[in-house]
């Protein structure tokens, strides 16, 4: 069946043949891994610094979330158009002018005044930067030779794992010494560069604005308004009592109804938007299933410890920089082994090793305590860098296995999607499960904390002499401070249980990735087309 989402035709492959890519192609390459890396790190990069965003633009924490969510929408939405817009506009010109207009967007960023137009612009600065995902893998794929398709992969890896590791850290250092709004002029300079780089290497191509006519347009609009329903409920559900607010009924519905009316359009329709039968292919189902859990767990583990460290430990942007920092820098050491390890060994195997590294390090913070803080966490966060640093590039080897080139574009814009999807649902989720579990132990602990028992008792009685010995003279005063600071005690245990709790729940998400790898093909280490 044929595609909207076939590569451009500047991007047919590399000679017959040929092992090695010309110095012009890598240049391109590694022009579009930067774009790439751009991107995915703005997902993140706002996470530990949302309060101090929130205080710049005059909005309150439960609505400061919309900063990374808009901007995880706008991305969403536009990956699996990149392939049939790439082909209207021609490959090199909407890949530049993606590039110009994402970082005009984060810029624009900088001099929002309020929560609205903030939305707006990290939306439209999603929809531009989204496009440079799926792009720079459909370069991997159509522009290098399989023997260094690898190599490629190694590199998108990179992007893909080590880019949310490190945006909280960049955003909360330029946010403690240089101001929120410095994060958002991150993007210019790597920009330019892109853009002058695709000027000089990628090739000429006539638009074919035709293309237009023949639009999956039905699926377009229905994907639109499913997914944006559906993130827009992610994002909300816990806030409004998810079912219990009509405002959340809504949009589920409304998700539900679009979603399944886009699945029906993109499995009749001649050409299709999305080619929903490449899940079909049992690696490319079984590779995309395990990318979709990955990321749940690569999404879920960067906003879950950002929220422990803010929350429990009290610490600031940068500090929470610094602590994940340790999930990021490994990688930049160990990536870049991995293509040689799978020469070597069975994909499969390397990347089910690389999630069981990664699923340890989540079961390793199951146990957290009330000075489990940073140092602590340093151990699990190199086990975590190094089963990331694993994963990605063994599994897009895995699912690629069998797709033909023709399907390049469209496997890569349905790879990303799933994964960025699998992400929001993950992130959502995850906040949810913290605050039922926090209630949980709250209730259980509480059952445990009364008046009635004697230690309770002596404890607050320790407490009121303390704040009497503090300059608290009344004692009515002073033992109503102690039961006060009793009951922080509690909420801040609970909240700790709750975190570990969350933990083992991504621990858990990410077994059941790595047993369904068993049920993959061998995959060869330069084999398969398409994926990321």
């Amino acid at each position: 069946m044929a595609s909207m989402a076939q590569p451009a035709a500047s991007f047919s492959g590399p000679t017959d043949g040929a092992d090695r890519a010309s110095l012009t192609t890598w240049v391109a390459v590694i022009a579009g891994m930067i774009g790439a890396f751009m991107s995915i790190l703005n997902i993140q990069i706002t996470n530990a610094s949302l309060l101090d965003i929130e205080g710049g633009i005059g909005t309150g924490a439960d609505n400061g979330a919309w900063i990374s969510t808009s901007y995880l929408i706008g991305e969403i939405v536009v990956i699996p158009l990149t392939g049939y817009l790439s082909r209207v506009f021609s490959f090199g010109r909407y890949m530049i002018a993606s590039t110009f207009f994402f970082a005009v967007f984060s810029m624009a960023c900088a001099f929002a005044h309020n929560l609205g137009e903030m939305i707006a612009m990290r939306g439209l600065q999603g929809f531009a930067g989204g496009v440079l995902i799926p792009m720079a893998f459909t370069m991997v794929v159509t522009k290098l030779p399989k023997t260094q398709q690898p190599i490629g992969l190694a590199l998108f890896a990179i992007a893909v794992t080590f880019a949310p590791a490190i945006g909280p850290t960049i955003g909360g250092y330029l946010t403690e010494n240089y101001g929120w709004q410095k994060i958002f002029f991150i993007n210019t300079i790597p920009s330019a560069i892109m853009i002058v780089a695709l000027a000089l290497t990628l090739e000429k191509e006539k638009m074919q604005l035709g293309l237009l006519r023949e639009g999956d347009w039905a699926g377009i609009f229905t994907m639109a308004i499913g997914l944006s329903s559906l993130q827009t409920m992610l994002e909300e559900g816990n806030k409004d009592d998810w079912f219990g607010s009509p405002f959340i009924v809504k949009l589920a519905v409304t998700a539900v109804v679009f979603l399944t009316a886009f699945v029906w359009i993109e499995l009749v329709v001649k050409k299709p938007l999305v080619d929903l039968r490449l899940l079909k292919n049992r690696n490319f189902g079984i590779g995309t299933i395990a990318n979709m859990l990955v990321g749940f767990a690569l999404f879920g583990t960067v906003y879950v410890l950002p929220q422990y460290l803010g929350q429990v430990q009290g610490y600031n942007s940068e500090q929470i920089g610094y602590v994940l920092a340790w999930t990021g820098l490994p990688q930049l050491l160990i990536i870049p082994f991995v293509p040689m390890l799978m020469k070597r060994f069975d994909v499969r195997y390397i990347a089910i090793v690389g999630i069981a590294l990664f699923a340890a390090s989540c079961f390793m913070n199951t146990q957290m305590s009330l000075d489990y803080s940073g140092d602590q966490l340093f151990v699990p966060d190199i086990v975590r860098a190094v089963g990331q640093a694993l994963v990605l590039t063994p599994l897009t080897a895995i699912a690629t296995a069998g797709i033909a080139p023709k399907d390049a574009a469209n496997a890569s814009g349905l790879f990303n999607m799933l994964r960025n999807l699998a992400g929001a649902v993950g992130t959502a989720s995850l906040a949810t499960i913290i605050t039922k579990r926090e209630q949980f132990h709250s209730n259980i602990i509480g059952q445990s904390v009364n008046v009635y028992r004697d230690n309770v008792r002596q404890r607050i009685d320790e407490m009121t002499n303390y704040f009497m010995a503090h300059g608290v003279s009344d004692i009515a005063t002073a033992k109503h401070q102690a039961i006060v600071a009793l009951g922080q005690v509690v909420k801040r245990q609970s909240l700790i249980m709750g975190f570990s709790d969350t933990f083992a729940v991504i621990g858990v998400m990410l077994s059941i990735a790595a047993v369904s790898l068993l049920f993959a093909r061998k995959a060869k280490a330069g084999a398969g087309a398409a994926a990321h």
